[in-house]
């Protein structure tokens, strides 16, 4: 027993250490696994921030601008030039907080001044011009969230205003100063306040060819009549008179020395523009001058108008154009034009130089020395003088000027009465036209983009992107506002300032912006803060600005501490070259690393950069959009491998809208008209049960039920007195919305939202009729007069015509039957008497005639024998 229990003992006890062992291995596997599971966490941790890392590096646009102008004209990049910073990428965002500290960052922000601002024009034109006195201290200023000094716009106003006090002032305010970062948008809003009794100058250029006598004469007896009409717009109006013919050589007019004393019967010697009359208020003067102005002729059919038009405008004395007037260019004619290059053909090769050259006697001199003037050369003289031209022509030359006009800014065509008839209704009308609409320009140059938004009289209404407003009355004011972005900066600095006009077209008033791009940082410029010549921490070999050293042509690294006379690719700081411990590569394989600064590759095309310390980004491998890198560089610029977009330009190409004004229909309403989503500045429209929508604001839907079933029968019982309410009395009850104009015929315009309807009535009859809102958001209906039914069908005498037909072509055909029948008979019965006629033996008797019968006598037989 003893030995068994100490056998058992002896056997127990490895029994106790193997689970003791198994315990340890099971506590060291569980270490084993946490240890495993505490160093794959932390290994996605390092992998995540080293990602992040990577991503900020390759997607942050600010960290690869190596210098203070290239950050700050990178969109929300902030510099820091703080000394001590050391390699870190000096270029941030700046919306890091604590990066850097205040004193060092260069980020400057835009900044708004304004300098003049008096009020707008309350009194009529005439008090205005009089002497009506304008308060500086009720000046109006806007409230901006950009640093402006509102005291020195007042005081600049208040200096100023005695020296304005009698002008009219319709644009608020007159003058800003504005310093602007490149790609950042800034708004700024000014108003515009059409005056009373504005003043006019109107100038009258007729052509006086022998084909515009009777309209000469006509002029001369409405002179009076179009002054008093002019007068009832505006009290302050004068008015000019001038005339054109064309150059006198050859083969304009003829150059026979009888012809050019007498051109044609009763005609004046030729000449190419006079100026029979200065703008005056003496009306008889006018009427006398048109009535004894002779006509002269010509030999070819266009005529020099083009240079009477240069001089009339250039000549601003001479013709007598106020400063502060509506200046209106009422040109007359019956024929085309001559342009620049004409010229030659009568041998004149000097270019018109667009300057004044009248006599005393009011003659152009120069009309044998210079040619033509070119359509982009009177452009630019009518924006410089802010002249309006009117066009009035006869009906068989509007098109040309029609055309002509839009290349004019501010001008406009009518059609001419052939005797000028209608020039008063006309000159009315065509002023009312150009008063009753305001149009912004500017003079911005290329570097600058520069777009309107307004509300125009629609106050509670989206403010769309427009630079025109329609349908202004005296006393209305439009406030517009103007969003302003450098969108580059010119290689001369000295191009960093400008002078930006921004005008309404044909008034001679504007606000002038002055404006200075801050395109370069303060400690780039010598003698500022952060600026160092030959600084010890650039070892004396170049400039510290904005704490980077610029090292002379002999130097480079970080501190200048590189020579160029002693190179050594990869020496003992190739780590400068490489993002982190973990890259094997220097310059991302783009670059050659020399003395811890990586020289990045010369791509074939010089537009196409490498750049960055590491030369880890490019401005050539973004997204593209229509084969376009970032949509063209209008929407966007690639920074780094990635698109930057401009302001109103969004999405990964830079081909998406952020504004969604474009999706707004032209009259208001939803957006999409309520029937689609705006999608890149575009509407994408849905589709219902009915059909799907569609056009640019999905406003149309040929299967829908739209509105031309409302309309339908409203129309009909107004215009056509038929559908279901026919009977007067329910018409006049339930159609009061609208009042239908009738019309011959019905032409559509879908530019300005006229809609085509068109139904069949009870009896079949066609009708058409178009749709479309005005001005004031009202319904207006155009229908058309006459309904277009098929015509009635008399089936009774369509049957008897047909058996009448019938019946006539049977008779027809006996009679030529029996006609030919006749004339064949006649022939055969002709052909029978000829043949007899020509017969050689005797027609008494044929001796080869026998009888048929044979007779025989009895010789027994008598007479006696036969009686009884």
């Amino acid at each position: 027993m003893q030995d068994f229990s100490l056998n058992n003992s002896i056997i127990n006890r490895p029994t106790n250490d193997t689970s003791l062992t198994l315990a340890n291995m099971r506590s060291s596997k569980q270490h084993l696994q946490t240890l495993a599971l505490a160093i794959f966490v932390l290994s996605c941790f390092v992998f995540a921030a080293e990602s992040q890392s990577t991503g900020k590096l390759s997607q942050n646009a600010c960290v690869n601008k190596a210098t203070c102008h290239e950050c700050i004209q990178t969109l929300e990049c902030a510099w820091c030039s703080d000394p001590k910073l050391g390699d870190k990428p000096r270029c941030f965002s700046e919306y890091m907080n604590n990066f850097c500290s205040a004193q060092y960052t260069q980020n400057p922000k835009t900044q708004q001044e304004i300098l003049v601002n008096k009020v707008l024009s309350r009194a009529s034109g005439r008090a205005a011009m009089g002497g009506g006195q304008m308060s500086a201290g009720s000046s109006y200023y806007y409230n901006s969230s950009y640093s402006s000094s509102s005291s020195a716009g007042a005081s600049g106003s208040s200096a100023a205003a005695s020296s304005y006090a009698e002008e009219i002032i319709q644009i608020s305010p007159q003058r800003v100063n504005l310093k602007l970062r490149m790609n950042e948008a800034h708004n700024l809003q000014f108003r515009y306040k059409q005056a009373e009794d504005y003043p006019v100058d109107l100038y009258y250029l007729m052509d006086l060819s022998k084909s515009m006598e009777d309209d000469k004469e006509k002029l001369s007896a409405l002179g009076d009549l179009l002054s008093d009409t002019m007068r009832k717009i505006t009290s302050n109006f004068r008015l000019g008179f001038g005339s054109f013919v064309d150059k006198v050589l050859m083969p304009y007019v003829s150059t026979v020395p009888a012809k050019l004393e007498h051109p044609c019967d009763q005609c004046a010697a030729p000449y190419g523009y006079r100026n029979h009359m200065p703008l005056s208020t003496n009306t008889a003067k006018f009427t006398t001058e048109v009535k004894n102005a002779p006509v002269s002729g010509n030999l070819d059919a266009p005529e020099g108008g083009f240079d009477a038009i240069m001089q009339a405008i250039a000549c601003r004395q001479q013709i007598g154009w106020r400063e502060q007037a509506r200046r209106l260019l009422v040109f007359s004619t019956d024929a085309g034009f001559h342009f620049a290059g004409d010229g030659k053909l009568g041998g004149i090769i000097t270019p018109n130089d667009g300057e004044c050259h009248l006599n005393d006697a009011g003659l152009y001199t120069h009309s044998v020395i210079q040619d033509y003037p070119s359509i982009s050369h009177i452009n630019h003289k009518v924006r410089q003088n802010s002249i309006n031209i009117i066009f009035a022509v006869t009906a068989d030359q509007h098109s040309v000027y029609q055309k002509l006009s839009s290349k004019i800014e501010g001008s406009s065509s009518a059609v001419l009465s052939k005797d000028s008839a209608n020039v008063v209704d006309l000159v009315r009308e065509e002023y009312s036209k150009i008063s009753s609409s305001i149009e912004m320009k500017d003079n911005a140059t290329s570097h600058i983009k520069i777009t309107y938004h307004s509300t125009c009289l629609n106050s509670g209404s989206n403010e769309l992107e427009t630079a025109k407003c329609d349908g202004l009355k005296v006393g209305d004011i439009v406030t517009f506002s103007a969003k302003i972005m450098v969108t580059s900066c010119p290689a001369d600095p000295a191009e960093w300032n400008q002078v930006i006009q921004i005008y309404p077209v044909g008034i001679n008033e504007s606000l002038i912006v002055n404006l200075e791009m801050l395109c370069s940082c303060d400690c780039e410029r010598p003698g500022s803060p952060g600026y160092e010549i030959n600084s010890p921490t650039c070892n004396g070999q170049g400039r510290l600005m904005c704490g980077i050293c610029d090292c002379d042509d002999m130097h480079f690294g970080h501190n200048c501490e590189c020579s160029t006379n002693e190179i050594h690719p990869g020496k003992n700081n190739d780590y400068g070259c490489r993002p982190d411990n973990s890259s094997i590569v220097d310059c991302n394989g783009r670059g050659t690393c020399l003395c811890g600064v990586c020289d990045c590759e010369k791509r074939a095309n010089p537009d196409e950069i490498i750049s960055g310390r590491f030369c880890e980004c490019d401005n050539f491998s973004c997204e593209r959009y229509e084969q376009q890198l970032c949509s063209g560089p209008d929407h966007g610029t690639c920074d780094c491998g990635v698109c930057t977009c401009k302001a109103g330009w969004s999405g990964s190409a830079c081909n998406c809208k952020t504004s969604i004004e474009s999706c707004y229909p032209p009259d208001g309403g939803e957006i999409c008209s309520g029937h689609g989503d705006c999608v890149c500045g575009k509407c994408e429209c849905t589709s219902t049960e009915e059909g799907r929508f569609f056009g640019d604001h999905c406003e149309k839907c040929p299967t829908c039920s739209d509105r031309c079933l409302d309309l339908k029968t409203c129309t009909q019982c107004q215009v056509y007195q038929t559908g279901p309410l026919k009977n007067p009395q329910d018409c006049r009850t339930n159609c009061t919305l609208f009042k239908p104009i009738e019309v011959d015929k019905i032409e559509i315009e879908e530019s300005k939202g006229e809609y085509l309807c068109t139904f069949y009535d009870e009896n079949e009859c066609k009708f058409k009729f178009k749709y479309s809102n005005n001005e004031d958001n009202k319904i207006v209906v155009v229908a058309q007069n006459k309904l277009e039914c098929a015509p009635k069908v008399f089936m009774l005498g369509i049957i008897m015509g047909v058996i009448a037909a019938v019946v006539l072509v049977g008779l027809a055909i006996l009679l030529f039957w029996k006609l030919v029948t006749t004339i064949h008979d006649r022939h055969e019965f002709a052909k029978f008497e000829k043949e007899r006629m020509n017969a050689k033996w005797d027609t008494g008797g044929n001796p080869i005639y026998k009888q048929a019968t044979t007779t025989i006598k009895n010789p027994i037989f008598t007479d006696k024998q036969k009686s009884p």
